[in-house]
């Protein structure tokens, strides 16, 4: 199992244990050292994971910190917990006051859900108010998977961390005003687009105006953003089903009979009549059958399930079915295009083969 699966599972438990957890010990537990263990530590051994570590503060003496995560015999990472149903304030934190007491470089605060790591990218050796990065691990994306990752122990480098940790916190922060502009965009942001378009002078109720045409905007133009990856998505998603189609087609052919030749046309007539049936049937169930004299469309890959026959390389063409009794009817067509018109008469053959599969069954 790779890191991101491993974690997305520790994720999907801690949703479905959260409720029976009731108090902050339970999730260290529960939560806290399960996490610490995907990190690659070993939560048992303490020159790796030390529960408990002494960070002494001036005249108090034996103050300690939940767990400090070990490198070469020192802290490296402090972490501190709350009960998951805690709020995070780091200005109430054991964290806050006991990191520049320690050669620790990042300090961890979580409640088992949220988790926020923190650095001194502000003022050396004094642990910033804001997290350089945090994620919900019951809903943790792809690239904040990457970024945990790098706290792995078989990856871990405090240099490539500090060095990544200025540009995520920056981000994180541009994102967080983003979409505050975003849900209600404020005077200035929309000034800013507004004395770009409007000539005039820009009055109270000309800002009244274009601050709800900015947000009509924004919401339109990230509509329109999904709708086009969505498109893009299922356009890749179809050339890449058409493309396995045309290798089965190719793979079907008898490689004893050489003189067989699967057109370009049966390969589009084969495509069309998948189709129209993958409306009620999986895709990979409809598989082509080529022959010298016909290309048949079998349900199953099954010579007794025929769905049809197309007659496509004589000076006319044909669209052949079957009824109860195997009688083949053969109907003429003009292009392979006019199989659409049969959809029913097809669905209704699907309908038949899988009725008389129940019927056995």
């Amino acid at each position: 199992m790779d890191f991101k699966d491993e974690i997305k599972m520790f994720g999907d438990r801690v949703e479905k244990l959260k409720d029976q957890i009731q108090t902050e010990e339970a999730t260290k537990n529960a939560f806290i050292m399960p996490f610490i263990k995907a990190l690659g530590y070993d939560v048992f051994n303490p020159f790796e994971v030390m529960p408990e570590f002494v960070a002494d503060i001036g005249i108090k003496k034996g103050e300690k910190v939940d767990y400090a995560i070990m490198k070469d015999g020192e802290p490296c990472i402090l972490v501190e917990c709350k009960h998951w149903g805690e709020s995070l304030d780091p200005h109430n934190s054991q964290l806050f006051r006991y990191f520049h007491t320690t050669k620790a470089k990042f300090g961890l605060l979580s409640n088992g859900i949220i988790y926020r790591f923190y650095t001194d990218l502000i003022e050396p050796n004094k642990m910033d108010e804001k997290p350089f990065f945090e994620f919900n691990v019951t809903d943790i994306r792809d690239n904040q998977v990457e970024e945990l990752k790098k706290f792995h122990k078989s990856y871990f480098d405090v240099g490539n961390i500090q060095n990544t940790a200025s540009e995520l916190k920056y981000m994180n922060e541009l994102k967080s005003l983003i979409n505050v502009e975003f849900q209600n965009p404020t005077e200035g942001f929309v000034r800013h687009f507004a004395k770009q378009i409007y000539q005039g002078m820009l009055t109270s109720k000309i800002m009244e105006q274009f601050s709800g045409l900015t947000k009509k905007s924004i919401q339109q133009y990230i509509n329109d953003l999904i709708t086009e990856r969505l498109k893009s998505a299922l356009k890749k998603e179809n050339e890449a089903e058409q493309a396995v189609a045309e290798k089965e087609v190719i793979t079907v052919v008898d490689e004893k009979d050489s003189k067989i030749e699967t057109t370009e046309e049966e390969k589009e007539g084969f495509m069309i009549v998948k189709t129209i049936l993958r409306q009620k049937i999986k895709p990979n169930r409809i598989v082509p059958r080529d022959a010298q004299s016909y290309f048949a469309i079998l349900l199953d890959d099954n010579n007794r399930k025929t769905i049809c026959r197309l007659y496509l390389n004589g000076s006319k063409r044909y669209i052949g079915t079957f009824d109860e009794q195997k009688k083949e009817t053969k109907i003429e067509i003009i292009t392979v295009d006019d199989i659409f018109k049969y959809s029913e008469q097809l669905h209704k053959i699907v309908d038949k083969y899988d009725g008389e599969k129940v019927g056995l069954s």
